[in-house]
C-alpha cells in the first residue's frame, strides 16, 4: 500500500506530521507538499515560474508551488510509481460548505482523483490542532476500512473529510453527508500602508447560510466525523435544456 500525503498548510505543519505518523505504520508513505501555507489556493497550478523540489530534515520533500503542484509534480515524475492513494491534510481548520471551492487542501486531493487515484482531504474542524492524535488515528482507521472493503485501487473517488477536535472515544461515527452553503463573506478589510497606500484585505467567511440537517455543518455540530463525496463536473446538467432554447433564440434558430 502505497500512500502520497500533501497539504495546504506547509510541510512543517504539526497536522501533516501527526498523518504521516499515524499511516506509516499501514502503509508506504511519501510526503510532498508546500514550502510555505498556501491556504485558498484551491486547484491553482504554478505554470509561469519554475518549480523547486527539495527535502527536509524530516524526509519530507517539500515545493514552492501550491499544493496541486505538489501533487501533480509528485505523480507526473517525482515519486517515479503510482500511488494507491492520496490524501491532503490535515488541515488547521474546517473545509465545509463553500469552502471547498477555495480550498487548498481540497484542491490537492483533487489533484489525485484527476489523475485517477482515490483521493481523501482531511481537516480538523476547528483551528488549532486540539486532540490532533485522535485526528490522526481516525484516518487511519478509515484507511484500514477502506483496504478491507477492497475500496482502494479499484476506481477512483474524492471525500472531503472533517474531524471535531476531540478525544477519540468523544468522537462520533462517520455521517455522509452534503455541502451545506455560507452566507457572502464579510466586507474586505482596508489599511494604510506606512507609504499611504491603501491595502485590502480578504474578509472573513461569511456564517452558515443552509446547515440544515443532512449538511456536513448540521453534522459537525454533533461532533460526527463528516463525509462528503465530492465531484468535478460543475455542469448544471437540470438546466441544460433551459439554457439550450436561450442560446437558440439568441441566434434566431429555430428551437426544436
Amino acid at each position: 500500500m502505497k500512500i502520497l500525503i500533501c497539504n495546504d498548510d506547509g510541510f512543517r505543519a504539526e497536522g501533516i506530521v501527526a498523518l504521516y505518523d499515524a499511516l506509516q505504520a499501514i502503509a508506504e508513505v511519501e510526503v510532498v507538499a508546500p514550502e510555505h501555507n498556501n491556504s485558498a489556493k484551491s486547484n491553482a497550478l504554478t505554470l509561469h515560474t519554475p518549480l523547486y523540489v527539495n527535502r527536509a530534515d524530516n524526509g519530507f520533500r517539500y515545493v514552492n508551488g501550491t499544493p496541486a503542484d505538489c501533487v501533480h509534480i509528485a505523480l507526473t515524475g517525482l515519486l517515479g510509481y503510482r500511488p494507491d492513494l492520496v490524501i491532503s491534510g490535515i488541515n488547521n481548520g474546517a473545509n465545509m460548505g463553500d469552502d471547498t471551492l477555495y480550498s487548498g487542501t481540497v484542491g490537492a486531493a483533487m489533484e489525485g482523483y484527476l489523475f485517477g487515484i482515490p483521493a481523501i482531504a482531511v481537516s480538523q474542524i476547528d483551528k488549532g490542532w486540539a486532540h490532533l492524535d485522535a485526528a490522526a488515528q481516525t484516518v487511519k482507521q478509515m484507511v484500514q476500512q477502506m483496504i478491507t472493503q477492497q475500496l482502494v485501487g479499484v476506481s477512483p473517488w474524492l471525500l472531503n473529510v472533517n474531524i471535531p477536535n476531540l478525544p477519540l472515544e468523544q468522537i462520533k461515527h462517520p455521517k455522509v453527508c452534503r455541502l451545506g452553503r455560507r452566507h457572502a463573506a464579510e466586507p474586505v478589510i482596508t489599511q494604510i500602508d506606512p507609504r499611504g497606500q491603501t491595502m485590502y484585505w480578504i474578509g472573513k467567511a461569511g456564517a452558515a447560510m443552509d446547515d440544515s440537517s443532512g449538511t456536513d455543518f448540521h453534522a459537525a455540530d454533533l461532533s460526527h466525523v463528516v463525509v462528503t463525496p465530492l465531484k468535478v463536473d460543475l455542469t448544471e446538467h437540470d438546466h441544460l435544456e433551459a439554457w439550450g432554447q436561450t442560446c437558440a433564440r439568441l441566434w434566431h434558430q429555430d428551437v426544436p
